[in-house]
């Protein structure tokens, strides 16, 4: 079996090709432990106002009261919470997580479509949601279980007067907040002052509960929960948390950028869970989109880790105002979700002077399943080593194992592995097979370093004349052309070849032609890889965490 668990040994900065798994009960005793030991550090900040981890543990504490004692939920019971990056999200998840509760993460841009889906599929009986979507929910809830809803302002852990001038302009100035009512609806404060009249009552909580439905983005079919245990979460916080430690992070003292979104499992394991593992402060941006505001914040502030995708890293060097960031207490910056391309590392390695350190994750593995080691400083393409307690294998058609070089598809074992998808043992079968092998629907190569190689999604590949033509290795090239900006290549129908390869392409020089771009590619490419077409958007579709979709464009073809 190609296992890589062993190659391990052979990077002297990479760590232990084990970790304790087992070192919390649950993400709640980890929390718990995370408030004492920091209790009067920072944990939280937004919009200019800070949380300790003492009073993040005394809000969390009254919300999970008010859910017990007020609302009646019981143990397993979903509540869904439908928030962006603020201060209610943290105290809300982990009140709802010290109640026992498994927390339904919601996508606040959600279509009426999306919500009513997760939220009937769920049985979600509760939900925690930001006014400016709160209009969403009233279209849809009486075909859903939800039987109490928690409504909140922006501003509404900001304090006095800044909260309230916040949820004013948001409301009357900006006007992102549509009518709504919803009958019942409390306040998110009211519940929290509630909740401080009521003891906690004491929750026992085992490691196989399930802690998240975390619906997958549909690149498969129709959005499914995955059903992460605590200890799911746990163990990936802690195979993180190990392979980083090379970067010299202190306890108590790091300060992280968290510009994905928390309800997205990237964030929820790198920045809620291990930041909380580390004592350290994560400074919340609640709309990454708005770059202008994005560059202020972190100008701002002096920050240690980061965290992103590809689109943010690429529009961050593109935005006006990036060249006046302090980059001098950067240590750890880590790309994942999608491709790295190798011009936007490079870029970001000369700006920046740190490395992108890729990894690769799915949602039914919490997320975490390979990063590279934290002094790569020269991009190759790779998504690194498989964390510890992580056995990964390639396979071919036929279920059997691939030697180094093939390529085929990833499939991984280890405790971070989802229990399976919410109700739907055919597709848990599907996506698990009987000797326990997770299969991702991702292809993937070994090289002899034991280094992963992602080559692309198995249903994106595209079949031109009988040769498989992988969309990232086409997109990686062309972004590499000075006036690309963004590219997503796809396979749409032909005559000749049965597909031919279709790029989309945003550019950053208006001057840019087709003629140019084919001209980059037959330099670069060999025939059948070729773009046969090309596209000019002024933008490209993409997921709440920056993926670009591929299913959008190719709907659109």
């Amino acid at each position: 079996m190609s296992s890589t668990r062993h190659w391990l040994k052979s990077y002297p900065d990479a760590v232990s090709d084990e970790i304790d798994a087992d070192a919390y009960r649950s993400i709640v005793e980890l929390f718990e432990i995370a408030c004492l030991k920091f209790q009067s550090r920072p944990a939280f900040s937004s919009f200019g106002k800070t949380i300790s981890y003492g009073e993040l543990d005394e809000l969390s504490r009254c919300f999970a009261a008010y859910l017990r004692s007020d609302l009646g939920l019981k143990k397993g019971d979903r509540v869904a919470i439908m928030l962006p990056n603020c201060l209610q999200y943290p105290v809300s998840l982990f009140g709802a997580l010290r109640a026992g509760l498994t927390v339904v993460n919601v996508n606040p841009l959600y279509t009426p479509r999306e919500l009513r889906h997760q939220l009937v599929d769920s049985g979600a009986v509760a939900i925690v949601v930001m006014d400016n979507y709160a209009g969403t929910l009233q279209q849809v809830m009486a075909e859903t279980k939800v039987r109490y809803v928690v409504t909140t302002g922006l501003g509404d852990l900001l304090g006095l007067p800044k909260g309230l001038m916040v949820n004013f302009v948001v409301k009357h100035i900006r006007k992102l907040v549509p009518s709504y009512a919803i009958k019942g609806a409390v306040r998110f404060m009211s519940a929290l002052n509630t909740g401080g009249f009521h003891k906690l009552p004491t929750v026992p909580i085992a490691q196989d509960d399930i802690a998240f439905l975390q619906y997958t983005g549909g690149t498969t079919g129709v959005p499914m929960g995955a059903m992460l245990t605590h200890r799911n979460l746990v163990a990936n916080m802690q195979q993180t948390f190990a392979w980083i430690v090379p970067a010299g992070l202190v306890p108590g003292e790091e300060v992280a950028v968290t510009a994905l979104p928390l309800y997205h499992v990237y964030a929820l394991t790198t920045h809620l869970l291990m930041m909380m593992r580390l004592g350290g402060l994560n400074h919340l941006i609640t709309d990454p989109r708005d770059m202008s505001s994005l560059v202020r914040e972190i100008t701002s502030i002096r920050f240690s880790l980061i965290l992103g995708v590809n689109t943010l890293f690429n529009a961050l060097l593109d935005a006006p105002g990036f060249d006046r960031v302090d980059f001098s207490g950067l240590k750890f910056c880590f790309g994942g979700g999608a491709s790295i391309h190798r011009g936007v590392a490079e870029r970001w390695l000369a700006r920046t002077g740190r490395p992108i350190v890729e990894g690769y994750g799915l949602t039914e593995a919490s997320p975490i399943v390979s990063i590279n080691t934290t002094n790569l400083m020269d991009h190759k393409g790779s998504i690194g080593l498989p964390v510890p307690s992580t056995d990964v294998c390639i396979k071919g058609e036929d279920g059997r194992v691939l030697p180094i070089g093939e390529v085929g598809e990833l499939c991984v074992k280890g405790p971070q592995v989802m229990r399976g998808y919410w109700k739907q043992p055919e597709a848990t079968a599907r996506a698990i097979d009987s000797e326990g092998w997770l299969h991702t629907g991702d292809m993937a190569r070994f090289d002899e370093a034991g280094l992963l190689y992602l080559v692309d999604r198995k249903k994106d590949m595209i079949l031109v004349s009988g040769f498989n033509v992988y969309p990232n290795e086409v997109e990686d090239v062309i972004a590499r052309m000075p006036g690309v900006k963004e590219v997503a290549a796809l396979g749409v129908p032909s005559p000749k070849s049965g597909e031919a390869v279709k790029i989309v392409v945003v550019r950053r020089d208006a001057s840019l032609t087709e003629a140019d771009i084919k001209s980059y590619a037959r330099a670069n490419l060999t025939g059948y890889k070729r773009p046969h077409l090309v596209e000019f958007r002024d933008e490209l579709p993409k997921s709440n965490v920056g993926k670009i979709l591929r299913r959008e464009l190719r709907s659109g073809s």
